[in-house]
């Protein structure tokens, strides 16, 4: 299923989401000029190789906002397009962007535990999709009932199809769960980093309602005590 749109308008203007697909797209148009060994040189420079990660821990932030391929943004900054919106307007502007690296975070920490155990160390790991799985884990949370436009193949045709939300977004993460399985015997040979789109999605839904709440109240408690 490819998403094409959601029916979900948003009555703000996504300023971090927006100013995200920029800045991931102006780094990904900064690669494409560069020649076949400088390409390879900064993406083992600033993306995040678990082996090297001790030595180069700033790789951590700076992986998210890689990519490989045309097909890689074009792909990523599309889905973080259509989701990211009505997430940035729930949380709001600051508690989006601190959400967003969050997830980001523990996508690449998920990663490189897998990494360690199953193989690929020295594999450079780059891209924001660890960080927008848990966009998506927000966005299933914050409205579930939302429908998502998407083309879904039908034998030998392909067809628009209306799907919810939490129907959509739960087929795509348990998807990620299988492949991430089925390919770890393969860790080691590159490829698609599941595990981060499983780590990233997974913080999401764990912080996404502390993050979406339109207030963070704190409450102190104060205790009437003789001091010994």
């Amino acid at each position: 299923m490819l998403p094409i749109k959601d029916k979900n308008p948003s009555h703000s203007f996504p300023f971090i989401t927006f100013s995200l697909i920029v800045l991931n797209s102006g780094v990904w148009i900064y690669e494409w000029m560069l020649g076949d060994l400088e390409f390879e040189a900064f993406i083992r420079s600033y993306g995040l190789v678990p082996s090297k990660v001790f030595s180069a821990p700033y790789t951590i932030l700076t992986h998210m906002f890689l990519h490989g391929n045309l097909f890689h943004i074009i792909s990523n900054m599309w889905v973080l397009w259509i989701f990211g919106d009505n997430v940035e307007a729930r949380m709001g502007r600051l508690r989006y962007i601190i959400f967003y690296i969050l997830c980001g975070l523990g996508s690449a920490f998920l990663q490189l535990f897998v990494s360690f155990i199953f193989g690929g160390k020295d594999m450079p790991m780059v891209g924001a999709s660890g960080a927008i799985s848990g966009v998506l884990a927000a966005y299933m949370k914050f409205f579930p009932g939302a429908k998502i436009v998407s083309l879904m193949p039908f034998f030998f045709f392909i067809t628009l199809v209306e799907i919810p939300a939490i129907v959509f977004i739960s087929f795509w993460f348990f998807s990620q769960i299988i492949n991430g399985i089925l390919f770890l015997p393969f860790a080691g040979k590159g490829g698609v980093a599941w595990w981060a789109h499983i780590g990233g999605f997974l913080v999401g839904l764990k912080i996404a309602e502390i993050f979406g709440r339109r207030k963070i109240r704190i409450k102190i408690r104060v205790y009437n005590r003789f001091e010994m």
